[in-house]
């Protein structure tokens, strides 16, 4: 051999430098943090190996094997897996790829598109707070708020106690309820439902069936402190408030009526898809023609059925009451030793407004 050809220059190249110019002469490699797609070339006790066809081979090793190890067990050569790029090029010239990120790239994709088609999804409550209820889609914690809940699921709580409100929304527990996802930020991995967006229009347009005036059959599907709900067709209801129950004083409405009754009721109101109804509203009014009856100065026998802070409400006939002033006896302490509840005594008419459904009455016949 002649000494001229061994001093010429020979490139030989290495496996390492052959990877590293064939991803250089790649035009269309994949960007970080994109989902790739390949079948299984090898599964190893540390890593594996993925066919990228043009791009070269991943690998999914380290961290990313061991996050990943209960899907890996389940690889075999010749699987197709779709992956995550972390890392275009590592020291030994792989496209690093993640397993776990992948799925997790593809939950929030599929979050998103569910959110576009507004998917309607059955999930179980998982747990409660005061604000809500946490559902959990696909291995992520969502938070559906209590503002988001149907009717028929909203805790009714009158006085807006959030205890109370917490103990409602606890018996939802363990339930399957239809939600659809309205929000989704995978930066900080939470997800947002609502109850109600499924159905909207629907119910709008349902709600849009009904006037006020309007005479309607029901049944109580719902029986609160401060009234009861009325259910006037699948995915409908109506809220009779207390002072709508009857002309006469309603303490509570759960010695009136029970689940499942069937009700007549009157449409008073319809306003934000919401509908107001009353049953004292097709009653007659008993003080339309209660001048007949009573005038100032009359003396009259009445039933105590109730104390408040301004004095005793006194029941001369159904819906026809009228109040006994604290005054009149110095102190509340006073008025309850002279008069008890559900005790009938006389009383003398001092002021008589009917149109205005107002009465008072003095202790005691007048001399």
């Amino acid at each position: 051999m002649k000494k001229g050809i061994e001093a010429e220059s020979v490139a030989v190249e290495t496996p390492l430098s052959f990877m590293a110019t064939l991803m250089q002469d790649v035009k269309d490699l994949p960007e970080l943090e994109s989902l790739v797609e390949g079948p299984v070339l090898g599964v190893e006790k540390s890593c594996v190996y993925i066919n990228l066809g043009p791009i070269g081979t991943g690998i999914i090793y380290g961290r990313e094997f061991i996050n990943a190890r209960d899907v890996i067990k389940k690889l075999n050569i010749g699987d197709i897996i779709t992956a995550k790029v972390v890392d275009l090029n590592n020291d030994d010239g792989y496209i690093e790829l993640s397993l776990k990120e992948a799925r997790q790239a593809i939950i929030w994709s599929e979050a998103e598109e569910a959110i576009k088609s507004k998917k309607m999804l059955e999930l179980p409550v998982k747990d409660a707070n005061k604000g809500g209820l946490i559902i959990e889609w696909q291995g992520i914690q969502g938070f559906l708020p209590a503002s988001q809940l149907k009717s028929e699921h909203y805790p009714r709580v009158e006085d807006g106690d959030k205890d109370k409100i917490l103990v409602e929304l606890k018996k939802l527990i363990g339930e399957r309820i239809a939600v659809t996802i309205i929000g989704a930020a995978p930066k900080e991995g939470k997800l947002i439902f609502s109850e109600k967006e499924q159905g909207v229009k629907e119910k709008r347009e349902i709600s849009d069936k009904y006037s006020t005036g309007d005479e309607l059959e029901g049944s109580i599907s719902g029986i609160v402190d401060f009234g009861v709900f009325v259910k006037l067709e699948n995915g409908v209801e109506g809220l009779v408030h207390i002072s709508e129950i009857g002309w006469g004083l309603v303490d509570d409405p759960r010695k009136i009526f029970k689940l499942g009754e069937k009700v007549r009721v009157k449409v008073i109101e319809i306003k934000d898809g919401k509908i107001s109804l009353s049953l004292k509203a097709l009653k007659e009014n008993p003080w339309k023609d209660a001048e007949s009856r009573y005038h100032k100065g009359d003396t009259v026998t009445g039933i105590v059925i109730k104390f408040n802070h301004y004095g005793a409400l006194v029941s001369l006939e159904e819906g026809i009451a009228g109040l006994v002033h604290v005054s009149e006896f110095g102190s509340e302490e006073n008025l309850k030793k002279n008069l008890e509840l559900g005790r009938t005594y006389p009383f003398t008419i001092s002021l008589f407004e009917a149109k205005d459904q107002k009465m008072t009455l003095t202790y005691g016949a007048k001399a």
